[in-house]
């Protein structure tokens, strides 16, 4: 039921507070774009785009135009659940973001995060 919740969110309010957060720690809105582009394959402007239009955040993922096929070496615990264990593909892809702007506001340099 919470993965519902997450995936029927508005994209602009769940990307903005992923934002905020690595803003909170120093890192700018360019370097979670990068990761997200890095993981989706949408451009910096495709996403400011995509922030003015009424879209989940589960759709922002299921319509990515290329999901990176070497997120499956994002692994880890995130939110209490091991990636990896996740059965829904689409919040696998959700929680490989949210672990990357993890590694963003802990230090990790973005050449070591984008595996």
């Amino acid at each position: 039921m919470a993965n519902e919740k997450v995936l029927n969110m508005n994209f602009s309010k769940v990307y903005n507070a992923l934002v905020a957060k690595a803003e909170r720690k120093g890192h700018t809105r360019e370097e979670v774009d990068e990761l997200t582009s890095w993981l989706t394959g949408y451009t910096p402007d495709d996403i400011d785009d995509l922030e003015d239009q009424p879209i989940t955040y589960g759709d922002f993922f299921r319509n990515a135009p290329h999901m990176n096929s070497r997120r499956y070496l994002i692994t880890g615990r995130i939110c209490g659940e091991r990636i990896e264990e996740i059965e829904d593909p689409t919040m696998q892809d959700v929680r490989r973001l949210d672990k990357l702007v993890e590694e963003l506001v802990r230090g990790k340099p973005i050449n070591e995060i984008l595996r």
